[in-house]
């Protein structure tokens, strides 16, 4: 489903490099998470995937069912069918959290020539999916995460993602600023949400994230590269002991789909 090889990228404003050669394969059906020390490039690479403009790719190809990503814009990503959840969820003043799942869902299904929902059958599909999320059906008719708290931020988020289905979930530390019971609720949105026709990517720092949400790949980034892959040990094993003894150098002891 998604290939990336050697891809390098830098901040746009000023060109440091974040991204230094990395190479990752996600096939349907998994999930991967990306782990790493604050400034490794976990982040930025979510951020190059779903097409933010902050991000500027110098080197490498991203292909994503067998199409060049990077030659798309992100509004094209998304109805491909990339989704991207944000570490910090943005607030849109003036524009209802149902209408703005409703537009995208629309946009999605007129891109791959489907019929739109009517207004009767999105109405029942989002109240069901708000209601599994421990979602306030009121607080989803305000305005996209205004006036929100952070768990109801990453709630919200999730009730996107479901009502979209995408085919490649990015969820960028999802898990930063929750309590218990929200991670919880989190991760019953990502297990709900993962199937053998899509895949998932969690960015995230900690461990926590993982007791609930059983990844089939966990990767480490050091320094803009891959440095380890494993499976689910080894997010245990970097609780335990941390980051530092990880060398640097991408591909190093690799396992798994990194390559």
């Amino acid at each position: 489903m998604l290939e990336i090889k050697d891809l390098h990228a830098v901040v746009a404003e000023n060109q440091t490099e974040i991204l230094k050669g990395i190479n990752l394969s996600v096939s349907a059906g998994e999930v991967h998470a990306i782990m790493g020390p604050n400034g490794s490039g976990k982040s930025t690479l979510a951020n190059v995937l779903a097409g933010q403009p902050d991000y500027e790719v110098t080197g490498g190809d991203i292909n994503f069912k067998q199409e060049d990503l990077l030659s798309l814009p992100p509004d094209e990503r998304a109805l491909k069918g990339i989704f991207l959840a944000f570490q910090y969820p943005m607030e849109l003043p003036g524009v209802r959290s149902w209408q703005f799942i409703k537009a995208a869902l629309d946009a999605k299904l007129r891109y791959r020539d489907k019929k739109e929902l009517s207004a009767r059958e999105f109405d029942k599909i989002f109240k069901e999916t708000v209601s599994s999320m421990d979602m306030s059906q009121d607080l989803m008719r305000r305005s996209v995460n205004e006036g929100f708290s952070g768990g109801e931020k990453k709630r919200s988020e999730m009730i996107q993602m479901l009502m979209l289905s995408p085919e490649l979930a990015v969820l960028d530390e999802t898990d930063s600023g929750l309590d218990i019971d929200a991670l919880k609720t989190v991760a019953q949105g990502v297990n709900r949400h993962r199937n053998e026709k899509n895949a998932v990517i969690l960015v995230t720092h900690y461990q926590r994230l993982l007791n609930y949400i059983k990844p089939d790949y966990v990767h480490v980034l050091i320094n803009g590269k891959i440095a380890r892959s494993g499976g689910p040990e080894l997010a245990k094993e970097l609780e335990s002991k941390g980051y530092d003894w990880i060398k640097d150098g991408a591909g190093e002891n690799n396992h798994g789909k990194s390559k």
